[in-house]
């Protein structure tokens, strides 16, 4: 039996928290289906480290308001492509996929040469962590590294700018 607390964060679940392996969660884009979340990744796609192998995952859902309402254990499964569970799941999540370069059909091959469509179901074990028994503090982490990120200067003035009279 599911948590019903679960179950309902599923249903309007768009991003999904998860985490492999006791590694820092990665906020991941989700299709929720019959109690189920599928996430796609690989080339191309987000990039959700070490879940193409993992048989378990961590997921932490938010509610209506924005904030983290329940954190479960998820059995991870990879939907094979060509079977009748990708055909019937692969286009859904092509649908909601933003951005998308080229037609559906198109985003389904890519995807069945070069991604892994996974899909999470609540386990049984351990039961879902939702309130009074969520943490207090916010779990933040500090910022990756990144190549992305430069040295502020300030702006250089010659003369000292005045402000407009009116």
């Amino acid at each position: 039996m599911t948590d019903p607390v679960v179950e309902e964060a599923i249903k309007k679940a768009a991003v999904a928290w998860v985490s492999v392996d006791g590694a820092a969660p990665r906020g991941l884009w989700c299709v929720p289906v019959d109690g189920a979340l599928y996430l796609i990744s690989g080339i191309g796609e987000q990039q959700a480290p070490g879940l193409a192998r993992a048989a378990t995952a961590e997921v932490t859902l938010r509610g209506d308001h924005g904030g983290r309402i329940v954190t479960w254990t998820a059995d991870v499964r990879r939907v094979q492509p060509g079977d009748d569970e990708w055909n019937a799941v692969a286009p859904q999540v092509g649908g909601k996929r933003l951005n998308a370069s080229g037609p559906t059909e198109k985003l389904l091959e890519r995807w069945a040469m070069d991604c892994t469509l996974s899909c999470l179901t609540p386990a049984e074990d351990p039961p879902a962590v939702t309130r009074p028994d969520l943490p207090d503090g916010s779990l933040a982490e500090p910022p990756r590294e990144t190549a992305a990120t430069s040295p502020t200067r300030k702006p250089f003035r010659l003369h000292k700018v005045r402000g407009r009279r009116r």
